[in-house]
This record gives structure tokens, sequence and C-alpha cells, in this order.
């Protein structure tokens, strides 16, 4: 089924609400500034004292709870101290604000974690957007003001988190921007509460010291864990890697071939009281701590839609175009809930979509139409054999969500060199897994089409 969202052809008056974006990460500080940019009235709130989201890097994590079981999480940002960017900053900005190198920080084309947060502050300084936030807030409760209410407004209840001043405000809409890299989500093995070793997820993983001299399990195959594997290698005396299939990438295979204590192993069977691991192939080794790249669960504690809008089994539904509640739209809506993407021109695509949705000038299909849309996505999924858990993992997809939600606003595609950047470097990764970051080389075809786009002579700075 193919839907269309009506684009208004007449010059009409941009229509301003107030709306309250939750989170001060790139996909709330895109959605601010197109919101802005809209003529609406724009409250951002945040919880961390500084914008970033899972880009403001929290070192401390000694209060958190290893696998994250507690009801609210002292720290958001999953970020370790050693991480690099996956894709090279060239497809990484905005798209009216590219992420430049900056003389006297990190010049890499895979930049650290830093260099990405310092973007995003010179992104909130040139767009003014920071006027736009209250820091140290946090979001306590999101509710309609009357359930029959057409307009559908929202209460949305803070805390000032440092003098626990309560307030209470009605917006006309509410933009969910919270990300969802924070909440662990964790395997169901045997004998894991038992186990007398120490678990940790990911969540809480900064560097490698805490774990020298120790045999590590490290569970999960897809980023992060064959990342921070090869980081662990350097202090641990054994690292073994648990993954779902032993046919892995080239490249991993590669870096399980140059360290000598880095092991592959297959799914973990059930963990024993004494220490072992066993695995699902009858091996076994006694470790020391099992440290779980696992993944997060969507999480939004602050939510009361009266069941409209529900996590089940990691799927945020029912959302037309994984952005809007079919019975909410389109006063509410969320921004990022995909995943496995290309991020920042995404968060853009939606946030334009968005904003303009709310100005009044383009409009969504009717509810049955949305409703419909959403069941023969669910139905796609399902016949291709993808779980319900997967339902926002949309991959290369992305390319085409970023074009879809342009051809709702009227905005141009994603350009052709950004889509190859994308592809050519996902395909570098799975060669050569350690090297790919420091391979490229300026003069690079691809780069060099890429460089010779006008978007980069564009103002970067504040």
């Amino acid at each position: 089924m193919v839907l269309e969202t009506t684009k208004s052809e007449e010059p009409i008056m941009s229509q301003s609400k107030t709306v309250c974006v939750i989170g001060a990460g790139p996909s709330g500080l895109v959605s601010a500034r197109e919101l802005k940019k809209e003529g609406h009235k724009v409250v951002v709130m945040e919880q961390n004292d500084d914008v970033g989201g899972q880009w403001l890097y929290q070192p401390n994590v000694e209060e958190e709870d290893s696998l994250g079981k507690t009801k609210i999480l002292k720290v958001h940002s999953s970020i370790y101290s050693s991480l690099r960017l996956i894709s090279p900053r060239e497809i990484m900005g905005f798209s009216d604000f590219p992420f430049t190198v900056k003389e006297g920080r990190d010049t890499r084309r895979f930049p650290g974690h830093e260099e990405l947060w310092l973007y995003l502050k010179d992104f909130c300084e040139v767009f003014g957007l920071r006027e736009m936030i209250r820091f140290n807030v946090r979001v306590e409760f999101v509710g309609m003001v009357n359930d029959d209410d057409i307009t559908k407004r929202w209460r949305v209840k803070s805390v000032e988190k440092k003098s626990g001043e309560v307030i209470e405000e009605v917006f006309d809409a509410v933009v969910v921007a919270t990300g969802h890299y924070s909440y662990p989500r964790l395997p169901s093995i045997k004998g894991m509460d038992l186990w007398k070793g120490k678990q940790v997820h990911s969540h809480v993983y900064r560097v490698p010291d805490p774990f020298r001299d120790e045999v590590v399990v490290v569970v999960g195959g897809f980023i992060s864990g064959p990342d921070i594997s090869i980081e662990l290698v350097k202090v641990a005396k054994e690292v073994h890697l648990s993954v779902k299939s032993l046919d892995v990438s080239p490249g991993l295979s590669k870096a399980i071939t140059k360290h000598q204590s880095l092991h592959l192993q297959p799914q973990i069977e059930s963990l024993e009281e004494d220490g072992r691991v066993i695995f699902v192939d009858g091996s076994c080794i006694v470790a020391d701590t099992i440290l779980y790249c696992t993944g997060y669960r969507y999480k939004f504690p602050f939510l009361e839609s009266q069941g409209r809008v529900e996590v089940d089994d990691n799927r945020v539904g029912p959302l037309f175009e994984h952005t809007f509640s079919p019975s909410l739209s389109p006063s509410l809506s969320f921004v990022g809930i995909p995943q496995k993407l290309i991020g920042f021109p995404f968060f853009e695509s939606q946030a334009k979509w968005i904003a303009m949705i709310l100005s009044g000038k383009t409009s969504l299909p009717s509810y049955d139409e949305m409703m419909q849309s959403v069941a023969e996505f669910y139905r796609a999924k399902e016949a291709n054999g993808v779980p319900k858990r997967n339902t926002h993992d949309i991959g290369r997809d992305f390319v085409n969500y970023c074009d879809k939600y342009a051809d709702y606003t009227g905005y141009p595609h994603l350009e052709e060199w950004r889509k190859k950047l994308c592809v050519t470097t996902i395909l570098r990764s799975l060669d050569n897994l350690e090297t790919y970051r420091d391979s490229w080389d300026d003069d690079h075809e691809l780069l060099q089409e890429a460089l010779q786009d006008p978007y980069f002579a564009q103002r970067t700075t504040p």
C-alpha cells in the first residue's frame, strides 16, 4: 500500500503551535531547529546539564546498576571512552551544516565521540537553539489534557532536578526525542541469576582497565561487541566473543586471527554457580566477567497514552512511518525510533516532516489509512521472518525513508554521494574491521565527488 501525505499547493499562513521537545540530543536539537523555522513556539526539556544526548559522555557510572535494572537510570549515555564514529564525518552532517574539520580538534575522518558532541554544540550555537532548552529538567508525565479533546493537547509535568520544583504546562504538541540507547536489553540465559561472577551491560562500560587479567565473555556480535572485545584484549587474560552465528564477517575473522587471546564462541547455553560458562556446542570456560553487548530497550516511562502507543517486545507502535501515532496524530510524534542507520540525516528529514505537519503546510492520511499502512508493514516484516523486536531495524532502507519524508515535504532527496559513501563504508568495515576507519585517503574518488559539492562550503562556525 502506497500512501501520500497531502501537500498544500497554495501558499498558506503557517499555524504556530506550542511544542514540547523531550531531549536535546541530535534528534531533539534538529527537531527544535525545524519547528523554530516553521514558526512554532518550542520548549526543549533536557535532563542533563548540556546538549548532546548519547554524545554527552558520562565517565562516572559507579552509581548505576551494572545491568541497568533500576526503574530510573542515573546515567543516560552509553558511550565508552574510545568510541569512534563508524561513518565518515562527510555523511554525518545536517543538510545545511556540514561536519567539517576544525583546527585544534579531532581532524580524523572517523573522529572520536567528543568531536561529534562539539559539532552538536556548534549547531546549537549557530541556530540559536540553547535559548529554547531547559537543562537539568526531567520529564515525569506526558498525557492528554482531555481524552475527548479534538485538538489533542498535552499536559507535561517536569521536575527541576536541582531544586525539586515541579512544573505543569500544556502544549499543543509533543515531540519525543529521547533516544533508545540507555535502557539495557538483556538475554534470558539459564543460571544467570545464580552465577557468582561479575555481570555487566555495555551501558556502563567506559574503559578496559577494570577487566585487567580477567577472563571475559562478551555477548553480542553487532558493533559494540567486537569493538569492545578488540579493546579488551589489550588488558584481559582472555576474551571470548559469544555470537549467534559463527559465520562472521571477514573483518572480524581477521581480528580474531590477529589477537591470540581473542576467541569466537557460539551462544551461551547456561551459566553455572562454579563460574563455568557453557556454550551451546558443549564447550565451556571459567570466566570472571560477562559483558552483555546485547542492545537496548525502548522505554518511555513518562508517557501516558492510554494504550494508544505501547512497547511490545521492543516494537513501538502503532506508528505511521515510525513517526506518528495514528490515533494521537499529529500532536504526538517520535523522532529517531529506527536504528541501524545514519542518524543525523534521518532525524532531520523526520523533523522537517513533523514541523510542516504541525504548521498545516502538509497533512497526514486518515486514521484508517495510517492503521492499514502500519498493519501491512507489520505483515511484510513477519513474512520476511523479521522478529517483532527488530521492527525498527531499517538498515539500508534508511535512504528510502529519508527520500520518502522528503517527498512528503517537498525537500530534496539525500545526495547521491552521501548514499554511495554510506554503502562503501559498510562494505569496507565488513572487510577490515580494525583498519577501515583510517584507510580512507582524501584522493579517494568518492570523497572527491563528495567534497566538490557546494554543501561543504556552508558556514559551520558560531
